[in-house]
């Protein structure tokens, strides 16, 4: 194997780990809500990180690699301390923020995949399309958590799903 393509593996590999984050953040986000609305959203959006992790996977094995299959410890940690946090809140603008934070997360370490200047440009396509995926999330949550900071915390109708 090149030294390309343990790059091109090791940049997946992150990006399926944080991809698996969110999509476990979706799942407890959709627990946490008790808005109907937001839990479809949630779950939908859940189901598509799935769908993205599970294309940079199948990148990984043709370049000859072991995907990853799991999340980190650190969004674990994260996920259990937010858990607690809305717990004693009971809030749905905490569970609203704490997916867009996520989001804000995701975006960013996509964003530096695309900058690698070391990435091959056929990994580098398959980055571009799982981040228009990723953007997409990112921009629905945004555009939720300023509606609700308008209506002060109010819930809103999710925004359509792109």
């Amino acid at each position: 194997m090149s030294t390309s393509q343990t790059h091109d593996i090791h940049v997946l590999n992150g990006l399926i780990e944080t991809t698996l984050d969110s999509a476990d953040g979706y799942r407890e986000a959709s627990k946490e809500t008790e808005n109907p609305r937001y839990r479809e959203v949630f779950n939908a959006r859940s189901a598509e990180r799935q769908r993205v992790a599970g294309d940079l996977q199948g990148a990984v094995r043709s370049l000859g690699g072991e995907p990853e299959d799991d999340g980190s410890i650190l969004a674990k940690a994260h996920r259990a301390f937010l858990d607690v946090k809305h717990a004693l809140l009971r809030d749905e603008q905490a569970v609203v923020n704490s997916v867009e934070n996520g989001e804000d997360h995701i975006k960013a370490k996509f964003e530096r995949a695309l900058e690698d200047s070391d990435v091959s440009a056929t990994t580098r396509e398959t980055i571009r399309r799982a981040f228009d995926s990723v953007k997409s999330g990112h921009d629905q949550m945004r555009d939720l958590k300023h509606a609700m900071e308008r209506t002060d915390g109010e819930p809103v109708p999710p925004p359509a799903t792109h």
